[in-house]
């Protein structure tokens, strides 16, 4: 249905003497074999009044971009788009003028793509590809460039957009756009901009650590990520990390993340915690005769803090984060030393989404993967759904038995609660925790 509507938006663009082309990242998924979602089509040599008969004709039009000649089709993923040169008027990432061009010519539409392997046209009709700046000669040598010195930096958004694509096709970026990138001031970038790039980085990569690394060679961690850059060189034990420092362990903490994302509660979420995960390590060092240690690590959330609300919008993201951080630790022990079932009960109890402290606590176990682990953890996980599952002592429960709601009622609740984890069937529960009250 969707080649279809494309194909008669395309022959009537023909008639009236223009031309409608594939563009930008369809054209780059579309070399690379990927599936996109979106479909972007520009058309030249026509008017917009004729653009807008000719959707008309097609469909139900929706415009979107009203100053900027982009549209839609109803109930199509296809967005539909006249030539237009932005010209940068201040400093802001809006502060731009617009002006459609309908006549430009193709190598100037290309030019105002950031990159070589986003400027690729494909004549719908034809099927011809325009490619002025050889976009597809770096998709294949896996390169990312800029195409233009003086536009590219209009848009600082660019530093990310070039370690997230990177991160996520697994290209090298060429020496001269990282220099070019360090130039760039992107402290101006609204919060909302930066984070939808590093949520492409941490969701669309194979290796999210690829985001960051570029980065780091780029010098732009300093203000959205103060924080990763402060993991660069911050030492830990050699003996529990072979691996090196805090960026090290966490880079590759994100890599095995990666292998769990789709198995988890949120991934963004998810992958957002492996990230900050270890920042208490930035304020817990300290040294002891056997070596470093970072004690209580995963109770300190300042930094986390801080970095959340710098960067993150959604308040449950940052609620399930904050919730799961102080629990990243304890798989570990319970795993190394093969802790009862009670310990593991509790480590996954008072959390909304107890099974992701399995991927948690085996992505952060990346150094020295044990294929054990999992399988050890998705156990207990299971052992807990059983426990947590059956009946338990309600308020209703110590009311019946005339006990009257005060101040501690949630601590009996909470003593009756810790019954049950122990796999205290609920009649010995409610029992023992009259006990405890009536000697309490």
């Amino acid at each position: 249905m969707t080649e279809e509507i494309i194909e008669k938006l395309a022959t009537l663009v023909d008639k009236e003497g223009g031309k409608a082309y594939y563009v930008g990242g369809y054209v780059r998924d579309l070399l690379l074999g990927k599936k996109s979602k979106d479909i972007d089509i520009e058309v030249h040599g026509v008017s917009e009044n004729t653009l807008k008969e000719i959707l008309r004709k097609v469909g139900k039009p929706l415009e979107y971009g009203k100053d900027f000649g982009i549209y839609s089709l109803e109930g199509t993923n296809i967005d539909i788009a006249l030539p237009r040169v932005e010209t940068k008027t201040g400093e802001g990432h809006r502060d731009f003028e617009v002006e459609v061009k309908p006549d430009i010519s193709l190598k100037d539409a290309c030019r105002r793509r950031d990159f070589t392997i986003n400027s690729m046209m494909i004549d719908i009709l034809t099927n011809e590809l325009i490619d002025p700046f050889n976009g597809e000669e770096d998709l294949n040598d896996r390169i990312l460039k800029h195409i233009d010195d003086e536009t590219f930096v209009e848009d600082p958004l660019r530093v990310f957009r070039a370690a997230q694509f990177a991160s996520r096709f697994n290209l090298k970026i060429d020496d001269a756009t990282i220099e070019l990138c360090k130039t760039m001031d992107e402290t101006k970038l609204s919060k909302e901009r930066v984070e939808e790039e590093l949520k492409k980085a941490l969701l669309q990569s194979e290796k999210p650590s690829i985001f960051f690394e570029y980065l780091a060679k780029m010098n732009k961690l300093d203000y959205w990520f103060k924080e990763v850059k402060e993991c660069i060189g911050y030492e830990q034990n050699p003996n529990k990390h072979p691996e090196g420092d805090v960026f090290t362990h966490t880079m590759m903490a994100l890599d095995e993340g990666a292998l769990y994302r789709n198995m988890v509660s949120d991934s963004y979420y998810f992958m957002l915690l492996l990230l900050v995960h270890d920042f208490g390590k930035l304020r817990t060092k300290v040294m002891t005769e056997e070596g470093i240690h970072f004690y209580g690590h995963e109770n300190y959330l300042d930094d986390i803090k801080i970095f959340l609300d710098r960067l993150i919008s959604s308040n449950d993201t940052k609620e399930y984060v904050l919730e799961m951080v102080p629990k990243h630790m304890r798989g570990h022990k319970i795993f190394s030393y093969k802790l009862n079932e009670y310990e593991s009960n509790l480590w996954f109890s008072n959390v909304k989404h107890p099974k992701d402290l399995v991927y948690i606590a085996t992505s952060d176990k990346s150094n020295h993967r044990d294929p054990n682990r999992i399988a050890f953890l998705l156990n207990r996980y299971t052992i807990f759904e059983y426990i947590n599952s059956k009946e338990q002592v309600t308020g209703k429960d110590l009311i019946n038995n005339g006990i009257k709601p005060g101040d501690r009622f949630s601590e009996y609740l909470d003593y009756a609660y810790d019954l049950k984890l122990q796999g205290i069937e609920k009649e010995d529960a409610l029992k023992a925790t009259l006990q405890y009250i009536k000697e309490n």
